[in-house]
């Protein structure tokens, strides 16, 4: 898929300085358009040849498609990261660097968890990392070996006398 980048400025905007982060930005998405436009020809001229000589390698094709799944989700990031730019709600892995948008939990790129959990243990907090993977939205698993209290039977074990 090509994505067509709109590189004009708005009326009026002339004479904006612009953020260099942001021009930043908008560097590396241009090169990463590029990067997956060629990508894209590659892949379509090398299934051509294949076909032509009616002999396909499977394992050729799957790799140059990943690597442009890869270049397509990190312009897909970029161009993200460029739209939420001007209201300053981005970040970086602490990991791999990887830019990420606000409200990402996992690094898009690594996997690896981005928010910090915090820990309270006897009134002071204490912040750890999340979780290495996701976890179950009903919360934690209730340990086997836990016993099951029923509140509404009385505990035989109680003397009359105490």
């Amino acid at each position: 898929m090509i994505r067509r980048t709109n590189n004009t400025t708005p009326q009026g905007a002339a004479n904006t300085v612009v953020d260099p982060r942001t021009q930043a930005l908008r560097d590396q998405r241009d090169a990463l358009a590029e990067r997956v436009a060629e990508a894209t020809w590659d892949l379509g001229g090398l299934t051509y040849e294949m076909a032509v000589r009616d002999y396909f390698r499977l394992d050729v094709l799957v790799r140059r498609a990943a690597k442009l799944q890869e270049l397509d989700a990190e312009l897909g990031e970029v161009e993200r990261l460029l739209l939420l730019q001007e209201t300053g709600t981005t970040g970086g892995c602490r990991s791999c660097g990887a830019p990420h948008s606000r409200g990402a939990v996992y690094c898009w790129k690594c996997g690896q968890p981005l928010m910090l959990q915090a820990h309270v243990v006897s009134g002071s907090a204490e912040v750890l990392p999340a979780p290495a993977g996701p976890t179950d939205p009903r919360g934690p698993a209730i340990p086997a070996t836990a016993p099951v209290v029923d509140p509404t039977v009385a505990d035989t074990n109680v003397s009359a006398s105490a």
